[in-house]
């Protein structure tokens, strides 16, 4: 039979039918283990009961991959939600440009979600939104405690395989629980002195919300390392940019220390966002740091 792989844990897949919509318990052939292939959540798959009447079975296939992410580990995504909060706990800029860019790299579009709305004033809320207004990406301000834009959301969400990604405690599993109430999934707090949220998901996971429509809720992450990228590429995944390069002096401008720099200019006159332009400053930094 033919397959999804929704969730993967201690070595079991749990792999979602096309044919009856049930799920089935799975372990992976020994073929996965010789090639040092392994099966992700995300991933179609065909798949062969132990006993016709079994609700357990061997993965024998897995189909070409549309792509893959590392982190989270899943496969053929369409689209990435990447969910910040407002506030509580305050967002980390530098962590979404990252994300972004990593998201960027693999072809795959993304949707700026600032959850929490109901914790901040309007005036800062407006300023989240206008820091990546020009980044390429749509960008929505939503609520999950009062529902406020998650019809949006579904909207956005449907004929996709959407990945939910964020760091703990901005809210992805309240919003989760909204989009499949039967996922019952934990709701943790924040922790009154670091202001993180505790780890409620431990796990990748894929639910079906519709036709041919699904998510993954996936764990949250504190950091995220750009493997194998050179600081001159750092420019290319910053969308604003673009318009004003051809104002620079010297072609390969890399926007930093060069005279006549339209980018620059651009920051100065508002038309760039300052903390966009810091976080590019910051990631070349650490680029240059990490060759050297």
């Amino acid at each position: 039979m033919r397959g999804k792989i929704i969730r993967a844990v201690g070595g079991f897949y749990f792999v979602w039918c096309y044919e009856d919509s049930h799920v089935y318990q799975c372990r992976a052939r020994g073929i996965f283990r010789k090639d040092s292939f392994k099966p992700l959540v995300g991933d179609d798959c065909t798949f062969r009961l132990t006993q016709a009447q079994d609700v357990e079975g061997y993965v024998e296939t897995i189909e070409k991959r549309r792509n893959q992410l590392i982190r989270p580990p899943v496969a053929n995504v369409d689209q990435a939600l990447v969910v910040f909060a407002v506030a509580s706990p305050e967002p980390n800029l530098s962590l979404l440009d990252r994300f972004l860019i990593e998201m960027r790299r693999q072809d795959i579009p993304s949707v700026i979600c600032f959850n929490k709305k109901d914790l901040a004033d309007e005036e800062k809320t407006a300023s989240l939104a206008g820091i990546y207004s020009r980044c390429g990406c749509r960008v929505l301000t939503v609520s999950v405690l009062t529902k406020e834009g998650l019809g949006t959301i579904r909207e956005l969400m449907q004929g996709k395989t959407t990945v939910l990604a964020g760091p703990s405690g901005v809210g992805k599993s309240s919003l989760t629980n909204f989009l499949c109430p039967e996922a019952g999934m934990e709701i943790g707090a924040l922790s009154a002195r670091t202001e993180r949220g505790k780890q409620t998901t431990r796990h990748a996971e894929l639910f079906a919300v519709g036709e041919d429509t699904f998510f993954f809720d996936t764990p949250g992450f504190s950091s995220l390392e750009l493997a194998g990228m050179k600081r001159e590429e750092v420019k290319e995944f910053f969308p604003e940019f673009q318009e004003h390069e051809p104002y620079c002096r010297f072609q390969g401008c890399m926007h930093i220390r060069e005279p006549d720099c339209g980018v620059k200019d651009a920051v100065e006159g508002g038309e760039i966002s300052r903390a966009r332009y810091e976080s590019y400053l910051q990631l070349v930094q650490e680029l240059s740091s990490a060759k050297r």
